[in-house]
């Protein structure tokens, strides 16, 4: 007894070196990541002498907090704005419905070439866009929508090969049974898919619409090709318009960017909670 009693203050002298070495990684590689941060707001609070000073300096004498709004009204980007958010709802709607609905026919439907015909479409995510761009240009070009928004809307509504294979992934953990129930009270599939499976795939839902967000409100090359017309820019068009053929204005580039930032940021801290939530604990109760 008296030998355990002995070992049991050296296991939490172990448990707490354990625990220090940790948290004092964590700190530090917390503060290492969110220096590039720091940098961008403080360059966007510097007056135009002080960016050029060497060695750089952290914390500006005053702070100018209206490089700003100088710095958004420089350009329309209120304007981009509304092409933003206009291009990131509808694009997040678009994979929504398409890409539930073929996940849904996937995993709940029994057809001859199924699984051959969902493994072409998880095929296609090995295809890089850089390899397609020139073919959808062309397309787009006759069509008619070059310059317009539509070629960065229209191709969400026919699905994305990865939100098909996550929202697929997480139905087959929803029970069948919940099906035979509601076809025995007289449902039919589409009734089951919008009643029944659509809200047990929230958490599926919401991760996909924050990947979705993420990835328009930064897409830079979509925009970059297809459109040309200055009141069609997104916010990332626009923010590349700091950028001279001798110089960047820095204080602009980092304030707009540091406006341009917080929508996604403020999106991840509030869809957190849904995003490591337990999806198949959910959809079975």
């Amino acid at each position: 007894m008296g030998v355990l009693r002995g070992r049991q203050p050296q296991r939490r002298g172990r448990s707490l070196i354990r625990k220090t070495v940790a948290y004092a990684s964590l700190i530090f590689f917390s503060f290492l990541f969110l220096a590039p941060f720091y940098w961008m707001i403080s360059t966007a609070l510097k007056s135009d002498d002080e960016i050029l000073q060497y060695p750089p300096k952290w914390i500006p004498d005053v702070l100018h907090w209206e490089n700003f709004g100088n710095a958004w009204m420089s350009q329309p980007f209120h304007l981009y704005l509304e092409n933003s958010l206009t291009v990131t709802i509808l694009t997040t709607i678009g994979q929504l419905i398409s890409s539930s609905l073929v996940a849904y026919g996937f995993a709940r439907f029994t057809f001859k070439g199924r699984d051959f015909l969902f493994m072409v479409v998880l095929a296609t995510m090995m295809i890089p866009w850089e390899v397609t761009m020139i073919p959808l240009y062309m397309e787009f070009n006759y069509l008619g929508w070059i310059n317009t928004l539509k070629p960065l809307i229209v191709p969400s509504f026919f699905g994305s090969a990865f939100y098909i294979f996550l929202m697929r992934q997480f139905i087959l953990t929803i029970p069948r049974e919940l099906d035979e129930a509601a076809r025995i009270d007289g449902a039919g599939s589409f009734q089951i898919y919008a009643r029944i499976i659509m809200p047990l795939m929230m958490p599926a839902l919401i991760l996909v619409s924050v990947f979705n967000i993420l990835g328009t409100w930064n897409d830079y090359l979509g925009p970059l090709i297809f459109l040309n017309d200055q009141s069609q820019y997104t916010l990332t068009l626009g923010l590349a318009q700091f950028k001279g053929m001798y110089e960047v204005e820095a204080t602009g580039l980092m304030a707009v960017t540091f406006l341009i930032s917080l929508p996604p940021l403020l999106l991840f801290f509030l869809a957190q909670r849904y995003i490591v939530d337990n999806s198949a604990g959910v959809a079975i109760k």
